[in-house]
């Protein structure tokens, strides 16, 4: 997969571009832009400028339009910059043109998140998960790939007008993607079985945007030492943890975290890994206060749970990070429209409680501030789902084993 791999041997300096639209201002695209740096210093790259535009729309042959896309080449070839990262998905006929123009390696969103997956993927289910996903996304763009494309196979057993090089690749991906598919249905029945030998335990499932501390709070809240650093996508595996709290078992699994513009190859590749949301009791959704565009990032996760798992599930908010939030006062005479930085978090608490009534709590996890609490608000939760299940006194007794 060297399409998407970035060198970790020496980081490379990276440019980003994006496009103001009618669908989303300057203020928006610059957060993109933001998220973007920080997926690409997860991959190893080093923003060194970013670049916008004013569209109604992405040019169908360049993105941007030709003058800023001279205007980025000039810083490339100044600056000797290798890497050109673009913060929509680029069409086949895009990333060909963009590469001509430019000629340096050039990246859509899909493809820079699709080169992390496949860096943090561990277990041989993550790792055809993402190989997947990879093949998917490279099938439609092989024309780029090759230069020899008029080339004719010949040869014993292959004489005559052949096939072209990009047929036999197109062939050769085909295979692999069928052949990835069969091994992931397989590899779907072991997990079946799996958590079939589970037993009846309650399942909880902690889910959010990516990088808002849900491995932390799983190491919390387990006693375990699930991988856990300051970058996007940490965990891709889902990890499965029995955790008891006051006498009370249930089995406590961390979920690969979303994100705005999440490639459609990886949704459809790692349903299999979210079976784990699909199957759980409750939901924890896992928030980051701190980021300025927290409600936003909710909306996105709301989103994707609706595609996986259409069912409605209790769910408790877990607002995490209250000691990075900050807090600007408005000036008594300031008529603009309040925005976050300038709402306290008190006034978050109480509005967020009264909406999810008695189903959220701020917490923070670094600092391990009302994490008692937390624990005894998913005891009542996994608590009521037991007494609606099985007889209250018959769980007491019973045994509970997980692989």
């Amino acid at each position: 997969m060297k399409e998407f791999i970035i060198s970790q041997a020496q980081t490379e300096k990276a440019v980003l571009v994006g496009l103001v639209t009618p669908q989303q201002n300057e203020q928006k695209v610059k957060e993109y832009l933001d998220e973007l740096e920080f997926l690409a210093d997860t991959a190893g790259a080093t923003t060194v400028k970013m670049f916008y535009q004013r569209l109604d729309h992405p040019h169908p042959v360049t993105f941007v339009g030709k003058g800023k896309l001279q205007e980025i080449k000039e810083y490339i070839v100044e600056n000797e910059v290798g890497l050109a990262i673009f913060d929509d998905e680029l069409s086949p006929k895009q990333l060909r043109n963009i590469e001509k123009e430019l000629q340096v390696k050039i990246l859509d969103r899909t493809s820079l998140i699709l080169d992390i997956f496949a860096k943090r993927a561990q277990t041989a289910h993550a790792k055809t998960q993402v190989e997947l996903a990879q093949y998917q996304y490279m099938l439609p763009r092989l024309t780029r790939l090759w230069t020899h494309l008029e080339r004719q196979r010949g040869g014993v057993g292959m004489r005559g007008p052949g096939e072209t090089q990009l047929e036999t690749d197109r062939r050769i991906i085909m295979d692999k993607i069928a052949k990835l598919k069969a091994d992931l249905v397989e590899i779907d029945k072991q997990k079946s079985i799996q958590r079939k030998n589970r037993g009846k335990m309650v399942r909880v499932a902690l889910v959010g945007y990516t990088n808002v501390g849900k491995s932390t709070l799983m190491n919390l809240l387990s006693k375990s030492e699930v991988f856990a650093e300051n970058k996007l996508f940490a965990t891709l595996d889902t990890t499965v943890r029995k955790v008891i709290i006051d006498n009370l078992p249930f089995l406590l699994s961390d979920t690969v975290g979303f994100i705005r513009k999440l490639p459609t190859e990886l949704v459809e590749s790692f349903k299999s890994t979210l079976d784990e949301v699909r199957e759980a009791d409750l939901l924890v959704h896992v928030v980051d206060i701190s980021h300025p565009s927290f409600e936003e990032q909710i909306e996105v996760v709301n989103k994707t749970l609706a595609e996986i798992d259409d069912s409605e599930k209790p769910m408790i908010m877990v607002f995490n990070k209250i000691d990075a939030f900050t807090f600007v006062p408005k000036e008594e005479d300031d008529l603009t429209p309040r925005t976050r930085e300038n709402i306290d978090l008190e006034e978050l608490e109480r509005t967020w409680m009264s909406r999810m009534k008695d189903n959220c709590i701020f917490i923070s996890a670094k600092n391990k501030t009302n994490i008692d609490a937390l624990k005894e608000l998913m005891y009542e939760r996994v608590k009521e789902i037991h007494i609606t299940r099985f007889p209250y006194n018959d769980f007491l007794f019973q045994q509970y084993d997980i692989d």
